[in-house]
């Protein structure tokens, strides 16, 4: 058999073998600027998310859980005559439910009463209510007394404002429309303004959800608030981390903004044109969620996450904390916030709401229990 000698090695030169050298030494420093920019963005989400925070009971006398709501009460509104609205059964991704395949709901409670109840509201029969999901509703009372009750909806996790009217006397909801706009791609809380006029947050920018998570891994600040009339739709404050709560004061002088990541609330001053200026903030060691303004006294009532990391990584056995903080003569130089209620849920998971009415306070979750007390 014939054999072959092995061909010497052809020598690499100098210069091809140093460009790729640094080709390589330039990648890894790409990769190695990635990772630490991922890891940097990590810790901050941590940060932004509280995850390390625990919290120290604080108890509310008189208060016993809500019959008849057991899978969330994201949002709540109350009318001057007492009755209380409730927005039930929010499905969202990143969120546990209780009820995944259950549709949500409003339900109605009298304050008036001496023991009240929930009641779910009937809803007028051309409306979708298979696949409603509910998450942020406010009120707005017209000059003739008509009552609108608007509700944010993530139909199939697309969002809409869906308005209806509250018919007390059969104590139903009749639909009237169905509000839809570019603007308005990922909402999460709404302040009525008029019969077809309202504020909305954004949350985020996008409206799918892996751009939604990496808009707030990266922190890029694009959350924004909305103003809708059938006139005009424009966008009136922006750079949120995270547009939440939305609620406007008792003398329609000022719009609230929580925003959750950031945990802060925005002061804005609402102009004639509906354009708002941002009149100050205010700083707090908590993930703020749904704000309710009690008229009586302006004070804001805040359902607050303490732990955000439990909120979305959700462990039965370390269940989402709750938290209800109280905000007074937010104006002044120095407004004195009060922790009313601190649970670490145990009997309360996931607060995102608390409103008051005539020294009753009613506090919601985003997808767990209810509860009422008497202050």
């Amino acid at each position: 058999m014939q054999s072959f000698a092995p061909l010497p090695a052809r020598p690499e030169r100098g210069g091809a073998r140093g460009s790729r050298a640094m080709g390589r030494l330039a990648g890894l420093s790409v990769l190695g600027i990635a990772l630490a920019l991922l890891g940097e963005r990590f810790l901050a989400l941590r940060n932004r998310l509280k995850a390390s925070r625990e919290v120290e009971f604080t108890d509310v006398p008189n208060c016993h859980l809500i019959k008849g709501i057991e899978a969330g009460a994201g949002d709540i509104d109350i009318l001057p005559n007492g009755l209380a609205f409730f927005s039930v059964g929010l499905k969202f991704p990143g969120l546990h439910s209780f009820a995944p395949d259950k549709p949500g709901g409003i339900l109605m409670m009298d304050l008036k009463e001496e023991k009240p109840r929930a009641l779910e509201l009937r809803i007028s029969r051309d409306f979708n209510l298979a696949s409603f999901n509910p998450h942020g509703i406010s009120i707005f009372i017209d000059n003739d007394d008509t009552v609108y009750l608007f509700v944010v909806n993530h139909l199939e996790f697309k969002n809409t404002v869906e308005i209806f009217k509250f018919e007390e006397e059969e104590n139903s909801l009749l639909h009237l429309k169905t509000i839809k706009h570019e603007l308005l791609p990922s909402m999460n809380d709404i302040t009525a303004v008029g019969p077809a006029h309202f504020y909305a947050t954004n949350d985020h920018y996008f409206s799918d959800p892996f751009l939604k998570y990496l808009e707030t891994y990266l922190n890029l600040h694009w959350s924004n608030v909305v103003y809708y009339s059938p006139n005009e739709v424009k966008v009136v404050a922006e750079g949120f981390d995270s547009a939440n709560g939305i609620h406007i004061s008792p003398d329609n002088k000022y719009i609230y903004v929580a925003d959750t990541l950031a945990h802060e609330i925005h002061v804005l001053e609402k102009h004639p044109n509906m354009n708002l200026t941002q009149l100050k903030v205010l700083k707090l060691d908590t993930l703020v969620d749904n704000l309710s303004i009690d008229p009586s006294s302006g004070d804001i009532w805040v359902g607050c996450h303490p732990n955000g990391q439990k909120l979305f990584v959700y462990d039965p056995n370390n269940p989402p904390f709750s938290e209800v903080l109280r905000i007074q003569n937010i104006l002044s130089e120095k407004p004195t916030v009060t922790t009313v209620y601190a649970n670490n849920g145990s009997v309360l998971q996931g607060s995102s709401v608390a409103s008051v009415y005539d020294g009753k306070l009613l506090i919601g979750t985003l997808f767990h229990r209810a509860l009422y007390c008497e202050l």
